[in-house]
């Protein structure tokens, strides 16, 4: 069963000289109580994914073509007041900056209770006893103390909890969460990773997980779709992922991050240049400027994603070896 199918997706942002696309022709799918964690640099479209799923494209951006469709919705056709009832309720989202995500005039019990009584009708009292209950579930000591608190009270950690306890609060059937370890040591970042797959899994919630760091997700997604420039380069399950990346753009992620299965000699390898300038048209495949393994092909011609075994990939020279994780890219 699929709950979430995203299909060529484009978005583009309006100019006054027209338009320019931002994310071209992404695809991936969710099922109930899977995590896909969708991971790439700053600017590569993950986050402006996301907010095309929750219809909160800003000002000036558009869903250019593609479909995404949601527990048998299709989320582009609906109209206005039939997408904010779902949002919220049936799909949630964590925002990558708890901070600014929450509001400082308010405090946490009434942030929390609000949406229950608003898309649930529950009444003051049972929204309060609800409250408690999903503070407790994330972990947050001394819940019907931390309700009349503000998020200037709350470390950073707790307030990255109170923002996975508003995600659930509806019983949404699908949670996107935004970068939701942003600003967090390497110690809560495991917590809130942790807590957040566990509580998903068991509600039975699908799960999308954003994030730049291919190394924090090893343990907690199912499946992974890496982009680029805009692109899905490559799609995998975790395991084959880590195992026999395809790409040059993930073996170069790979080999910039310490790893336990590999030789502690092994230097690490970073990837040379920096992403490309979203407004920049570069033709061909966007990742070959910075990349050891391009030829004529790779800057004329954009490659397609196609099927290699279990992988699927956007290369015109996958690697298919099989080999570890080396020097993946010059």
């Amino acid at each position: 069963m699929t709950l979430l199918r995203v299909e060529k997706l484009a978005i583009d942002v309006l100019r006054d000289e027209g338009a320019h696309r931002l994310v071209h022709d992404a695809d991936f799918t969710v099922a109930p109580g899977e995590t896909l964690a969708i991971v790439g640099e700053s600017g590569s479209g993950k986050s402006l994914s996301a907010l095309a799923i929750m219809g909160l494209l800003g000002e000036g951006l558009q869903v250019a073509t593609g479909a995404i469709h949601f527990d048998g919705h299709d989320l582009l056709g609906l109209d206005p007041r039939r997408m904010n009832e779902l949002r919220g309720s049936d799909i949630a989202m964590i925002f990558q900056e708890p901070m600014t995500s929450l509001n400082p005039v308010r405090s946490i019990g009434h942030q929390l209770t609000e949406g229950m009584r608003l898309k649930l009708g529950l009444s003051r009292k049972d929204a309060q006893a609800r409250a408690v209950e999903l503070l407790t579930e994330v972990g947050i000591s001394e819940p019907e103390h931390r309700l009349r608190q503000y998020p200037h009270q709350l470390s950073g950690g707790m307030r990255q909890r109170v923002m996975i306890a508003i995600a659930l609060a509806c019983k949404p059937k699908l949670i996107l969460a935004d970068e939701p370890t942003t600003a967090l040591d390497v110690t809560i970042q495991a917590q809130i990773l942790a807590l957040t797959s566990r509580l998903c899994r068991d509600h039975g919630v699908g799960l999308v997980l954003i994030t730049h760091n291919l190394g924090i997700v090893a343990r907690y997604a199912r499946n992974v779709a890496v982009m680029y420039g805009g692109r899905v380069v490559e799609r995998a399950s975790a395991r084959d992922l880590y195992a026999r990346p395809m790409h040059p753009y993930t073996r170069g992620l790979l080999s910039s991050v310490p790893r336990l299965d590999l030789p502690r000699d092994m230097p690490l390898t970073p990837i040379p240049g920096a992403p490309p300038d979203p407004m920049q048209v570069v033709p061909g495949c966007r990742f070959h400027p910075r990349c050891a393994m391009a030829d004529g092909t790779c800057a004329e011609r954009v490659p397609a994603l196609e099927a290699h075994d279990a992988h699927e990939v956007a290369c015109w020279h996958p690697d298919r070896s099989g080999s570890p994780i080396r020097k993946a890219v010059a």
